[in-house]
């Protein structure tokens, strides 16, 4: 007598196909690439140049008020950041920030063409809404070789 043959049982298969996720990593960084430069895009100024030392890096976002080359007032928070603001919602939005964080550096970022009145009437709008110091953003001055 013959044995009948054993039928032997498949296992299922238990392996990740991983290539629809490879496929969807490629198309988002492909999107990451090309919106990175858009996200960094802000009010267009033209800074002095002055050879300063660059302010030591800190853990916290700084507050930038911006003035452009039209005496024109921007702030780095809050929605519509390339809208000009007046002075009393640049303090209101100023002073929310630092009443938040009270130890956020407080930048001033003007266009070399701008009178120096509007840069001080900035820094006096930001020290009225609880700024305790204003610095100054420049570039480097070119070298000439």
């Amino acid at each position: 007598m013959s044995t009948p043959p054993r039928r032997t049982r498949r296992r299922p298969m238990a392996e990740i196909n991983v290539v629809p996720y490879i496929d969807v990593m490629l198309v988002l960084l492909v999107i990451f690439i090309i919106t990175a430069p858009l996200l960094t895009q802000g009010v267009q100024v033209e800074l002095p140049a002055a050879a300063s030392e660059p302010l030591p890096r800190r853990e916290a976002e700084p507050l930038i008020l911006t003035v452009d080359a039209e005496g024109r007032m921007y702030l780095n928070v809050g929605d519509g950041a390339e809208r000009p603001l007046e002075a009393q919602t640049l303090m209101a939005r100023a002073a929310a920030v630092l009443r938040r964080r009270p130890q956020t550096p407080v930048l001033v970022r003007a266009d070399r063409r701008v009178p120096y009145g509007a840069v001080v009437r900035a820094m006096v709008l930001l020290q009225r809404a609880g700024a305790p110091s204003v610095g100054l953003m420049t570039e480097p001055p070119e070298t000439g070789s």
